[in-house]
């Protein structure tokens, strides 16, 4: 677990210099919330609280769920989705081990659903905006509500990248117009790629250390491309390139940190490529035809509840016996 957060610190230092302080915060709220639920939970379990808090679960529960936050998101957002992460999804399951979704995601999950206008309120990025909240300022529109009359709060906020997409494909717009929108970079968002380019730094490191494998990170990617290269080339100016999609959102942090969590995904090699291609496949249905810009973290909940069959199915040979049918 300590492994995992050395990994994503590069893509935090990005996203504080992309989006100001207020990543920081989110951190902070959801960390704790996290943490103290834990603690509330193992002891209404009577569970010893050491051994069970020092695992840093609850903290990488947390902290995923936090990346996934708008900077200057209100702190009971991070309270409402530590709710449904560590006590539904983690301890009304079991507790570490047992539970069958995805804490981070399903936390995510609950608070898009129930408060869709708080989490669209995502800074522009420090190249266009008028000016980055600092941390008085962040400190203030977290828990208060409101920016400081000096800066208005619809001056520094606006659509990402996939809203803008989304939003244009909507209107008959095709994508090279969509994408002459300063918001955009060279391949997905402003920003957002170099944040997707240290998340993946961050995947190489476990994948060094050998604390993920390969399997699931390279299904991920590689069915993006697969799928999405054939329709772009079809249709350049109604579906996004697989550049657009790898750089944009939370693929990239979901194939390599999220989507690869040992308990809520499978445990064999092959299940673990299905696994993989699952949620590629299933972020773009959702981008493309489903009710939210980024499909991520619904893709990895749906995959999710397909894994234990998918092990079932995909479990290799025993050594020393024939193959069924055989």
């Amino acid at each position: 677990m300590r492994q995992v957060l050395y990994a994503l610190v590069p893509a935090v230092a990005a996203h504080v210099w992309y989006f100001g302080p207020g990543i920081l915060f989110q951190l902070l709220l959801a960390v704790g919330f996290a943490v103290g639920l834990e603690a509330a939970m193992l002891k209404l379990r009577d569970r010893p609280l050491g051994p069970f808090l020092s695992d840093y679960s609850a903290v990488v529960t947390g902290v995923l769920f936090a990346l996934c936050m708008p900077p200057l998101a209100p702190w009971w957002i991070a309270a409402v989705g530590m709710v449904f992460a560590i006590v539904v999804a983690k301890h009304l399951y079991g507790g570490l081990g047992y539970n069958l979704f995805n804490p981070a995601m399903v936390g995510f999950a609950a608070v898009i659903i129930a408060f869709p206008l708080e989490l669209s309120q995502w800074l522009l990025p420090r190249q266009l905006s008028p000016g980055i909240p600092g941390f008085l300022e962040t400190a203030q529109a977290i828990f208060t509500g409101a920016l400081p009359d000096s800066t208005r709060l619809d001056a520094v906020t606006g659509a990402t990248p996939l809203d803008e997409l989304r939003t244009g494909v909507t209107e008959n717009l095709a994508i090279s117009e969509i994408r002459d929108a300063p918001i955009f970079g060279d391949f997905g968002g402003l920003g957002w790629e170099w944040i997707a380019n240290f998340y993946a730094l961050g995947g190489f490191y476990l994948l060094w250390r050998r604390v993920i494998s390969w399997h699931v990170p390279v299904a991920v990617i590689a069915t993006t491309i697969v799928v999405s290269t054939p329709l772009w080339l079809l249709g350049p100016d109604t579906h996004p390139s697989p550049l657009q999609h790898i750089f944009s959102g939370a693929l990239v942090l979901g194939a390599f940190f999220i989507a690869t969590d040992p308990v809520s995904g499978c445990s064999t090699m092959r299940g673990k490529l299905v696994f993989g291609a699952g949620v590629a496949i299933l972020t773009l249905v959702i981008r493309r035809w489903g009710g939210y810009p980024d499909g991520v973290a619904f893709a990895i909940l749906l995959m999710n509840m397909a894994a234990p069959l998918t092990d079932r199915l995909t479990r290799p040979r025993t050594y020393g016996h024939r193959r069924a049918g055989r």
